[in-house]
């Protein structure tokens, strides 16, 4: 690191758990997002900050004027253009020491599978339950670390699913159900700071992988209530018959 990483990440430097190792090792990892509305401005920008080499954004959908109530790295004069395109133009100004790619289309899950085999991590930001499955395959077959996070109305949910650890269940092993297009942002409604909390809270999840501290939320559901400011987690197992991680 130059002598102007060494002062922007300073305060990670300072941390004995991260250190110019794990500073180093930041720098030199690659994430995935699904999905820039709202759980990606949270996420994204937490993670240049942090100083993530290299980020991917992938999301086919476009700024829509409802969006300004909760995604809040877009203005007015983003209404119409790529979600990823403008999270891109945004890292680029925020930090220059992160290669920022863009993917403007949907992608099947082959697709998938390649891009998860080329980053450390993928993070899920999408919401919708057909997205969420089809990366939770990509996932598990390339044996990448997937942090999961959902908002939706006043509740928050997250956790990791790490198939390169064989005792790990997956997405699939808790949520099997179809989508009733119900549940979704855009008919139930979501409050504006839930995305943030659960956005940061991934974001930190994705962080202590690659720098491999603390504690994963592996085999546990977080769930948060914002009404209530409460936060209780779920313990769950791999399911056997799950379709996708079942023997």
């Amino acid at each position: 690191m130059d002598d102007s990483q060494l002062i922007r990440y300073s305060r990670h430097i300072l941390l004995p758990q991260i250190d110019l190792k794990g500073q180093r090792t930041l720098l030199n990892s690659k994430i995935l997002i699904i999905g820039c509305g709202g759980l990606g401005c949270a996420v994204i920008p937490l993670l240049a900050a942090a100083g993530i080499g290299g980020l991917t954004c992938v999301d086919d959908d476009k700024v829509d004027l409802s969006n300004l109530q909760r995604q809040t790295h877009y203005i007015h004069a983003d209404i119409g253009k790529y979600k990823a395109e403008v999270m891109k133009a945004f890292i680029q100004k925020q930090n220059q020491d992160v290669q920022v790619h863009t993917i403007t289309q949907r992608l099947i899950v082959d697709d998938l599978i390649l891009l998860c085999k080329q980053h450390d991590i993928v993070i899920d930001c999408s919401d919708n339950l057909q997205t969420r499955h089809n990366v939770n395959q990509a996932a598990f077959t390339s044996k990448t670390p997937l942090v999961f996070g959902s908002a939706l109305r006043f509740e928050g949910q997250l956790s990791v699913f790490n198939s390169r650890n064989i005792s790990s269940p997956c997405y699939a092993c808790l949520f099997d159900g179809q989508d009733n297009g119900q549940d979704s942002c855009s008919f139930s409604g979501v409050f504006s700071p839930l995305v943030s909390v659960i956005g940061s809270m991934q974001a930190a999840e994705a962080l202590k992988i690659i720098l491999n501290i603390g504690d994963i939320v592996t085999g546990r559901l977080l769930h948060y209530n914002a009404l209530n400011a409460q936060f209780y987690q779920v313990a769950f197992d791999r399911n056997p018959s799950c379709k996708i991680c079942g023997h």
